[in-house]
């Protein structure tokens, strides 16, 4: 059970960092920003506010730096996107540029550095982006799929089963597990490379065995992918475009 303990602030020197409260039956605080800058913090079921408001204050240093970091590498795109040939997108880690050709047969294709949108109007802009869409998607699933295959056999000897994977649009999350243990993956992650979706896949597969992030977890993941904490690291500053 867990329940919502509403929204605080504290000041570190000239900074202020706000932060939602949320109570569980865990038995250690924890706090973690998002790549949007909110910061999450955990509390045992009936801590007290003047032990939390501590906790945060020694934690105000770690918060602020990631919070610039991800200012910084903002995971969300810029700038609205406009659909005109020459804007940047990124597929796999890798940057490719739009092309929009005027085409009888609607398609986008993926070739020498281009992403190229066929269609019969090249001013449609919603309809690129529907096609944009569709194309990413597609892409999101044949590749999830074919990591989790890939990753898979490092927890199997757990016990666990093999999981459905479901592609969302999630704003400050690259993946989760459910308490019925089914995955959810962010679409997102079609941007950067195979091997940070690889440890997207395998950290939600460990929660398949753990469902939280006490000692366990972070034994069992250190055991299936030594270099998570590196990748972790690439992915929290990736730059989705």
């Amino acid at each position: 059970m867990t329940i919502l303990g509403g929204t605080h602030q504290v000041q570190f020197g000239a900074s202020t960092i706000e932060y939602e409260l949320v109570y569980a039956p865990r038995k250690t605080l924890s706090i973690h920003v998002h790549p949007d800058s909110s910061v999450i913090v955990k509390a045992p079921l009936g801590t007290d506010a003047p032990r939390i408001e501590a906790f945060v204050l020694k934690k105000a240093a770690w918060v602020l730096k990631h919070q610039r970091q991800f200012q910084d590498y903002p995971i969300a795109n810029p700038l609205p996107r406009r659909y005109v040939s020459g804007e940047a997108y990124r597929y796999l880690g890798r940057q490719y540029r739009l092309k929009v050709v005027e085409a009888a047969i609607e398609r986008v294709q993926l070739s020498r550095g281009f992403l190229t949108v066929s269609i019969a109007d090249p001013n449609d802009k919603k309809r690129i982006a529907e096609l944009f869409d569709d194309w990413f998607y597609a892409q999101a699933k044949r590749i999830f799929e074919e990591r989790l295959a890939i990753c898979f056999p490092r927890v199997e000897s757990l016990g666990v089963e093999y999981p459905q994977i479901t592609i969302r649009d999630m704003k400050a999350r690259w993946g989760s597990c459910s308490a019925k243990r089914n995955i959810s993956l962010n679409i997102k992650l079609i941007h950067v490379p195979k091997d940070l979706i690889d440890y997207v896949i395998l950290h939600e597969l460990c929660h398949l065995k753990e469902l939280n992030h006490r000692p366990k977890f972070y034994a069992l993941l250190d055991k299936v992918l030594p270099d998570w904490r590196e990748r972790k690291r690439r992915l929290d500053m990736m730059l989705l475009a």
